[in-house]
């Protein structure tokens, strides 16, 4: 998911930089919306991680 969100990403910045401002706003807010979800997903898992963890150390 993170690269899609880098590649809608610089989609956005060429599109930007060639003059297509309504290309460049609709790859911007998706290169966001999937970049929100992956880093949702990241904390989730990291989360999970310190739950498990904790599950396993203690007696």
């Amino acid at each position: 998911m993170f690269k899609y969100a880098v590649i809608f990403l610089i989609i956005s910045l060429v599109a930007g930089g060639i003059g297509f401002t309504g290309v460049s706003a609709l790859a911007r807010r998706i290169s966001f919306i999937l970049f929100g979800l992956f880093f949702l997903g990241f904390l989730a898992l990291v989360g999970l991680a310190m739950l498990v963890d904790q599950a396993m150390t203690t007696p």
